[in-house]
């Protein structure tokens, strides 16, 4: 073997078994996306999913924090609430979202996460970063209501008297299922910052949705009355979703069920 060959071989003996640079993942920083993939293609609605454990990254009132989506200039052009899909209260949490979003090209982005941190202090803050490729979308938005508290603009906290934010959302024909799932997705931060509440369990799942004759039927499941006592509360989940699906003109009554059950449901 000359001496080129052996130089050769040595090159490639240091690449084989040199330990590979370690990249910053989800894991190493106290949350875990396992859903969307890095640097997948990514088209809305997009189901994002993880876990949180630790690290900064942990729960509080059904929440454990927020993502927004970045184009390729850093312009945001969605977010969403991750919301807890098992006990908030450990140290290991689960959590799902969808997010809705419109891009006019393809293009890469970023997805950014930020904890819940309810102290508002700025060295627990913690955000991690994951790259995606955004999807060129059909470019059209329309915009849906969903109803809030609001002790600020209620200071009498009147239960049953909620107030409308303004969501933009990719246009679809399915506004009614929209508007509510923006409800159920709760306050943003700064919408949280401005005093709006919600009333409703986070994680709440829509089983069916109907309006027929003026009729707006919807199904949840048993999350939206878990510890969901006391007749304000109640009053105030069902001014929500009735005054959601009150803002459609086809619809005139809201027959609320859970599992099929409307007649022993969100009793005070």
């Amino acid at each position: 073997m000359g001496v080129l060959g052996l130089i050769m071989v040595i090159l490639l003996c240091i690449l084989f078994f040199a330990p590979a640079k370690k990249v910053a993942t989800p894991e190493n920083n106290g949350i875990e996306i396992t859903s969307p993939a890095i640097n997948s293609e990514i088209s809305s609605p997009l189901k994002i999913a993880g876990t949180v454990d630790g690290n900064g990254w942990g729960g509080f009132e059904g929440q454990v924090g927020s993502v927004r989506l970045l184009d390729d200039k850093g312009n945001q052009i969605g977010v969403a609430i991750l919301t807890a899909t098992t006990d908030w209260m450990n140290p290991s949490i689960d959590f799902e979202t969808y997010l809705q979003f419109s891009s006019e090209r393809d293009q890469n982005g970023s997805l950014v996460f930020h904890n819940e941190n309810p102290s508002d202090m700025r060295d627990r803050d913690r955000t991690f970063t994951l790259p995606v490729k955004i999807k060129k979308g059909s470019g059209e938005m329309m915009t849906v209501k969903a109803f809030f508290n609001n002790n600020t603009m209620d200071p009498e906290i009147s239960c049953n008297k909620v107030f409308v934010i303004e969501r933009q959302v990719p246009k679809t024909i399915a506004v009614a299922r929209v508007a509510l799932e923006e409800l159920l997705k709760g306050p943003t931060i700064s919408e949280k910052n401005e005093d709006y509440s919600t009333s409703i369990n986070s994680g709440v799942k829509i089983q069916s949705l109907t309006i027929e004759n003026g009729t707006a039927k919807v199904d949840f499941d048993e999350q939206l009355e878990y510890q969901a006592g006391g007749s304000c509360r109640v009053s105030a989940i069902r001014a929500q979703i009735t005054e959601t699906l009150k803002q459609f003109p086809t619809v005139k009554n809201v027959v609320i069920s859970i599992n099929g059950r409307t007649e022993d449901i969100l009793q005070p």
